[in-house]
């Protein structure tokens, strides 16, 4: 009795601390201390339930307002069609174009796609250049490489850049993940000598490119030896080229043409609008060493108009031209300040232009410099009338007198055979 009247009055002494109800044995038997009373009472405890957190506690969800957006602008899983009567109708969308929405949203996660389907990594592709994936600065050249080291030229075989100058600035590594691509136009882009795209074009994944046309881009003998140094010392790099174009670039001389000699599966070749001093000795020079003839006609390989961006990738390039036009359209407000140098006598110069301009000038007064091969002349017809294609024919057969008499004289074996003579060998 002393003992729990001990216990009493210390609760009462710290009434102050909310300890709970407090519990003693006594006799094999468990009694609850009666703070209010100041005795215990002899009663089977209730069991209370157990809260991790009191009574007051709350949890408020808070969402990131990123994250939201993002399911925003996703799509629901639903598809919403109307009947003939009008009525509103939703279907279930499958669960592959769920599973590839999902992928295509984290594609720049994936580690690898060799040995993945080209069917499905197809359908993958678009989903993710839907999204726009491929335009993001970092997450989307990380994707691209994945794609384009997996499939090659199936990502993109034909790439025109054109005129396109700002895109490669912009997108210079997202270019260099292309491999295997058989065609590049990169006319009248103004690279230079020390570009790190024509550095690019030396690299065992340019080794496919069969179509070059580099018109236009301010280059010299040093970027044409820099340029041809993998073919002629290592049998790397460009040695499957078959078109090159290199006109309007009056820095090259008769020292650079001499670099072009190691591509020796050339079928035609451009340098129309270079700096060439003695003109007659390079044609003779390249008919020798390289067999190339020197057409006087236009030819239709050089003419542009066929080079187009091919493969999956292709509305990616749009893409990044659009963006790329998007980020210059603020400097249409700098009309006031052409204004204010007009009105103090002081006019914009436009440097590229009246050097396009030149040079187009100076190559129509020199002429073209085109070649091609005369195995491969029907492949390659030219622009013009055909009767000046085969004049030039004539003549390259009079250079040729042997093989003429031999063509000659098997046309005339021909048309010497009757109808009965030609029933006779269908027999056979």
């Amino acid at each position: 009795q002393n003992w729990t009247r001990g216990m009493s009055y210390c609760l009462h002494s710290e009434s102050h601390l909310d300890t709970g109800p407090i519990y003693v044995r006594e006799n094999g038997k468990l009694h609850v201390v009666n703070q209010g009373a100041g005795g215990i009472q002899n009663v089977t405890p209730k069991t209370r339930p157990f809260r991790l957190f009191s009574r007051g506690f709350s949890v408020e969800l808070c969402m990131n307002r990123e994250d939201d957006r993002a399911r925003r602008q996703r799509t629901d899983h639903f598809i919403f069609t109307y009947t003939k009567e009008g009525n509103l109708r939703y279907s279930a969308k499958s669960l592959f174009s769920l599973v590839l929405g999902y992928i295509s949203d984290n594609v720049d996660h994936i580690d690898s796609l060799i040995g993945f389907p080209e069917q499905i990594a197809e359908k993958l592709f678009s989903a993710a250049e839907a999204r726009q994936k491929f335009t993001e600065p970092v997450t989307g050249l990380r994707a691209l490489q994945k794609f384009t080291e997996a499939y090659g030229n199936l990502v993109l075989c034909s790439l025109c850049l054109r005129n396109r100058y700002l895109v490669i600035s912009e997108k210079l590594e997202e270019i260099k993940s292309f491999r295997e691509l058989t065609c590049l136009d990169l006319s009248c882009c103004k690279l230079g000598d020390e570009h790190e795209l024509l550095e690019h074009l030396t690299k065992d994944a340019l080794s496919s490119v069969k179509r070059l046309l580099l018109k236009d881009n301010s280059l010299s003998d040093a970027g044409l030896r820099r340029m041809t140094a993998p073919v002629r010392v290592l049998k790397k790099g460009l040695e499957n080229l078959l078109v090159l174009d290199l006109s309007c670039n009056p820095k090259i001389t008769d020292v650079g043409i001499g670099y072009l000699l190691s591509f020796k599966k050339l079928n035609c070749l451009d340098i129309s609008g270079t700096g060439l001093k003695d003109v007659n000795a390079v044609i003779k020079r390249i008919q020798m060493q390289i067999g190339l003839v020197h057409s006087k006609v236009p030819l239709k390989e050089f003419d542009h108009s066929n080079c187009k961006t091919e493969g999956w990738a292709e509305q990616t390039v749009l893409q990044w031209e659009q963006a790329v036009m998007e980020a210059i359209k603020p400097q249409d407000n700098l009309r006031s300040r052409t204004a204010a140098l007009h009105f103090y006598g002081k006019t914009h110069r436009i440097e590229e232009v009246v050097k396009c301009k030149l040079v187009e000038a100076e190559t129509k007064a020199s002429g073209n410099l085109q070649f091609y091969k005369e195995k491969v002349q029907n492949c390659h017809l030219p622009l013009k009338k055909e009767v000046a294609g085969s004049h030039e024919l004539k003549n390259n057969k009079k250079r040729a007198l042997a093989e003429h008499e031999r063509e000659r004289t098997s046309k005339q074996k021909h048309l010497c055979l009757t109808v009965e003579d030609w029933d006779l060998l269908n027999t056979y």
